[in-house]
């Protein structure tokens, strides 16, 4: 056995072992911690104290563990939140965005830890306040604002707040004028809501006891909740619902979807309660998206093999799937991402050769230019505008060294204009780094992408720690963004490396498809692929990589600690879903059921069981020769829930060959993003960074 001697010899805490069976396909496996799940796991989520007191008992213990394993940290953590403090514009502003009479915008006063929501006069002014998240959050342990979004007449304001951490969302509406909440108090919403044409009411979805938005509500202003009109109910518990608004507040639309089929109805801000008209009947497979173009919507579509994604258009008054027309083409490789629709522009983002542009389309001609960019790896955002009849449109743009710029961009005239750029109060020099774009060849000859940062004075000669980060699910692709944060460890000799590795659409649609159910497994592969890629060009040697990821990333984590454990000195997962079969065996949780498209439903199908059984971490603990772990999880996650990281890490314990430790730390008043202020989470970040930083062999900071 191996032991990191980094870490204090202390008892880890004792779990019990109480077996339970679970035979499915006439596969019988057997769960020795299954008794850390709450039965009453509904009730602790809105309400934490109603825990089982065994199992508080057990998760103090693991706090009590962690903290006593960390504690010769307690300096470096202290010094890692200064930095990182030093570097926030603690007074940081949004550029206002115009909509009409009024800009509107969101800041942080000096030492806040929530934002604060403003407006201006269209063309500059005075700030009025119109809804201050400190003054919200006070005497709260957990705080976070959902959404904040103003009527079409500006007087008044509909937002959200979760005080658990449990995501049900508490709707308010707020008489701008007057600075206080009306009567209305809405629970259980998913945290968003839109306004009706008169401003006398809003549509929203209401989240069940399984946390799943199924029913779709009006409420009229001053009425009660409890009478609030059910205007549409999804009946497929394997499909989440939304509602939003188009930019010209004359359509509402209806989202239902899963992670690879979509469906949309319509209503009219006018007419809220009509019965919603369906634009395209769900099949599986489909996916679309609707931008209101006056009288046409702009169609975002995968439709007829459209694997990345094509543009069409389809007449307001009857845009069912017939009348769909083709208007920007399929082009194999060239993934549509985003759209967004003005009086005589279209504009849509996408990412070709693993890089994002945006292209600017002219309605009336047809004619489009990109905006372009130079760096060898970047990151855009379309930011959008309030305002339909407009030629301006917002942008923001980043790169691993580049702090955050954001630009008005005259669609008409081509002209940028630069509004803001991210302030770091403690000084930046991006000459100081090194960024890099590397291709790490997989197991089966496929390149992967590899987004890298380094200081310039850092040695390329396997001597240099390196945190590498991963996500890899949900066909989400992790930018390579300015990110503050990681210049403590940069600063400090590390390499910080991102894997683009398949289940993201870094390369296409099929990078994503490449990367999901039964090809679940080349997720894994490319990480490990990178990992050996960055040893073998001199950025690191094994024992000195830290691995990271959290949520589906901490799967990831999970599941290449038991593939590769000597590919790595270190494993941070964070949030991490690392009990994949048990949970999408569980119809009861509130994603199982939308997450059988991404996993495949081991309940149906014994190939799907099998397939989710070789991978899931932690189906697959063994005795193996694993590196010091850290698992990080919040009490209310209604994402990944507790006692995933909780069993994880005491099958660890109990089956490991390795005598590095496995440590727990669980916010018992936090959900799936962790503490919601903003400082509160740089603590957090702080005692991850000192965990990779101890991982590295240098408490006082000097790797």
């Amino acid at each position: 056995m191996t032991q990191s001697p980094r870490f204090p010899a202390i008892a880890h805490p004792a779990t019990d072992k109480r077996p339970v069976e679970d035979t499915r396909h006439g596969i019988t496996r057997v769960d020795e911690f299954a008794w850390l799940r709450a039965d009453n796991w509904q009730e602790v989520f809105k309400d934490p104290s109603a825990l089982d007191p065994a199992i508080r008992s057990h998760l103090e213990a693991e706090n009590a563990y962690q903290s006593a394993m960390m504690a010769d940290t307690a300096a470096l953590r202290k010094k890692l939140f200064e930095e990182m403090k030093g570097r926030i514009k603690e007074d940081d502003s949004s550029v206002p965005m115009k909509d009409g009479p009024f800009a509107y915008g969101s800041s942080f006063r000096v030492g806040g830890e929530q934002p604060r929501f403003f407006r201006t006069p269209r063309e500059g002014g005075t700030e009025e306040i119109v809804l201050d998240g400190d003054a919200e959050a006070e005497g709260k342990a957990y705080f976070r604002i959902g959404s904040c979004d103003h009527s079409s007449d500006h007087k008044r304001l509909l937002w959200s707040f979760d005080d658990k951490g449990s995501e049900f969302f508490s709707l308010r509406v707020r008489d701008i004028e007057t600075g206080r909440d009306l009567a209305d108090d809405v629970s259980d919403t998913s945290g968003g809501g839109v306004w009706n044409a008169g401003n006398d009411g809003f549509l929203y979805t209401r989240v069940d006891e399984n946390h799943r938005p199924s029913k779709l509500f009006f409420h009229a202003l001053g009425a009660d909740p409890a009478d609030d009109r059910l205007v549409y109910e999804e009946g497929d518990p394997g499909f989440f619902m939304d509602v939003a608004g188009s930019r010209r507040n004359d359509w509402i639309f209806i989202s239902i979807n899963d992670h690879e089929t979509s469906e949309i109805r319509l209503l009219r801000t006018d007419d809220p309660t009509a019965t919603p008209s369906l634009v395209a009947a769900r099949e599986t497979g489909l996916q679309y998206e609707l931008e209101e173009g006056g009288d046409i919507f702009f169609v975002l579509t995968n439709a007829d093999g459209a694997k990345d994604f094509k543009i069409a258009t389809a007449p307001v008054g009857d845009p069912v799937r017939a009348n769909w027309t083709d208007l920007v083409p399929h082009e194999p490789g060239r993934l549509i991402l985003s759209l967004l629709a003005f009086r005589d522009f279209l504009v849509r983002l996408e990412r070709k050769d693993g890089l994002p542009r945006i292209v600017v389309r002219e309605r009336a001609s047809g004619e489009e230019h990109a905006i372009a960019f130079d760096e060898e790896a970047y990151s855009l955002s379309l930011l959008g505008a309030y305002e339909y009849d407009t030629d301006v449109m917002r942008f923001s743009y980043s790169s691993m060294t580049t702090p955050a710029e954001v630009f008005d961009y005259d669609m008409r005239t081509r002209q940028r204009v630069l509004l803001k750029t991210q302030e770091v109060p403690s000084g930046h020099d991006p000459d100081r780094y090194v960024m890099r774009r590397l291709m790490a060849t997989s197991h089966d000859g496929e390149l992967v992408p590899v987004s890298l940062i380094h200081h310039r004075d850092t040695p390329l000669d396997g001597s240099a720690p390196a945190l590498l980060y991963g996500y890899g699910s949900y066909g989400i692709s992790i930018p390579a963004a300015f990110n503050t944060n990681l210049l403590s460890l940069v600063d400090r000799g590390f390499v910080y490396a991102i894997a683009h590795v398949r289940g993201g659409k870094d390369k296409g649609f099929a990078w994503y498809e490449d990367g999901k159910r039964e090809k679940k497994a080349n997720t894994f592969r490319d990480f490990i692929a990178v990992a050996s890629h960055l040893v073998s060009a001199g950025y690191t040697s094994h024992h000195l990589i830290v691995a990271q990821g959290g949520s589906a990333g901490g799967m990831l984590m999970g599941a290449v600690a038991n593939m590769a454990p000597e590919h790595f000195g270190g494993i941070i997962a964070e949030v991490p879903f690392v009990d994949v079969l048990t949970t999408m065996l569980d119809d009861t949780l509130p994603l199982t059921p939308p997450e059988w498209p991404e996993w495949g439903n081991p309940i149906a199908s014994e190939k799907d069981y099998l397939t989710i059984a070789a991978y899931s971490p932690y189906d697959n603990v063994a005795a193996l020769d694993y590196p010091p772990i850290l698992a990080v999880a919040g009490l209310t996650d209604p994402r990944v829930t507790y006692w995933e990281p909780a069993k994880w890490i005491a099958r660890l314990r109990a089956r490991s060959a390795s005598a590095n430790p496995a440590l727990f730390k669980i916010h018992m008043d936090s959900g799936h993003g962790g503490a919601s202020g903003r400082f509160s989470r740089l603590e957090e970040i702080a005692y991850v960074y000192a965990f990779a930083i101890k991982v590295a062999g240098a408490v006082d900071g000097n790797p």
